[in-house]
């Protein structure tokens, strides 16, 4: 099967053929028809999260069943699925008690293993971690679900607890960013969208933004908009910079939810005397279980989110090594998220 390879760290990703992957005992492999193009597949290209090399990146995707294995009893040939992308173990004490979105025994394609740059993708323990997709609900947007939408979906409910009528402030415009705004606004909030990029800010306003605050000192701006400081408050870039301005934009008894990565947790100092004296809630969110999909997926099939509205570009296989490598001039918001297809 063709899919894309880096051989080192930092080196020139190549599409070519490698051999088409094994189907685990209680897995599944998937024909890719989508996956998106994600920061994190960024992260782990530049050495920032150890993978084996060679190794062939992408963990947002969506596809057709083509193999099951012999342990499997709920997905057949040719069921049309998507998954998170950590993927629980389905056996240990994390994933009987629903969390398998930090199981500690999980795999992630892209990262623990070959992922979804390629035609063909292998997956784990896939009564636990496959999502059937509604005939509705495309491959194309169906993938911008899997890393972005979801982990924002997780963080704005289970976490932020966002209510009707609240301030939700979303530091980073990116892919996770616009996804937080576009959920906030389905569920009735009010969002305050911070960015460095014109492009991120006006694709966060045409998605219901009702502030836009183009800084890299933002909290006064958004201390004022939200008449205080916002409800509740997202870093979704992941740096020390907008981690505390986050923390600091919020009103009284706030609550924070960390979504980017740091690539330097230990050189990230929160303002923890707000913490405290404003008593703030700070929270981490890590993907979404297959399990509690359904109700993201209640919200899409609504029509209250448009998946379509959050992609910025539709692309080749062919052209996925240099969509990867640009996001080294990234530095925070784009005008979208970028999904490979590979099929209809």
């Amino acid at each position: 099967m063709r899919a894309v390879v880096y051989d080192a760290v930092g080196a020139v990703p190549v599409l070519r053929d490698v051999p088409a992957p094994d189907c685990p005992p209680d897995g599944v492999v998937v024909d890719v028809a989508a996956t998106g193009v994600c920061r994190s597949d960024w992260h782990a290209w530049r050495g920032h999260d150890p993978v084996a090399l060679p190794h062939v990146p992408g963990h947002e995707l969506a596809g057709t069943v083509a193999a099951v294995g012999p342990a499997v009893t709920r997905f057949a040939v040719g069921d049309r699925v998507t998954t998170p992308f950590v993927n629980g173990c389905g056996r240990c004490a994390t994933c009987r008690d629903g969390n398998p979105q930090v199981c500690p025994d999980q795999t992630q394609p892209g990262f623990t293993g070959p992922g979804s740059f390629a035609e063909q993708v292998a997956l784990h323990a896939a009564d636990t971690n496959l999502v059937r997709l509604p005939d509705a609900v495309g491959f194309v947007e169906a993938a911008a679900l899997g890393c972005r939408f979801a982990t924002a979906y997780r963080a704005l409910t289970a976490h932020a607890r966002l209510q009707p009528g609240q301030w939700l402030a979303v530091h980073g415009c990116g892919g996770v960013g616009l996804s937080a705004v576009a959920i906030a606004v389905a569920l009735g909030a009010r969002v305050v969208a911070v960015d460095l990029s014109a492009d991120a800010l006006e694709r966060a306003s045409r998605l219901g933004a009702e502030v836009v605050v183009r800084s890299a000192d933002p909290v006064a701006a958004v201390r004022e908009a939200t008449g205080g400081g916002a409800h509740a408050s997202v870093d979704a870039l992941g740096s020390p910079a907008t981690a505390a301005a986050s923390v600091a934009s919020l009103r009284r008894r706030g609550r924070h939810v960390q979504v980017g990565l740091l690539l330097d947790p230990a050189g990230t100092a929160l303002p923890m005397d707000l913490v405290v004296a404003h008593e703030l809630e700070l929270y981490g969110s890590h993907g979404l279980a297959a399990a509690d999909y359904p109700p993201m997926l209640a919200l899409v099939a609504s029509g209250a989110v448009s998946l379509s509205a959050l992609v910025g570009a539709v692309i080749s296989l062919d052209e996925a090594p240099a969509a990867l490598m640009a996001m080294d001039r990234l530095s925070g918001g784009t005008g979208g998220l970028t999904v490979v297809a590979l099929s209809g």
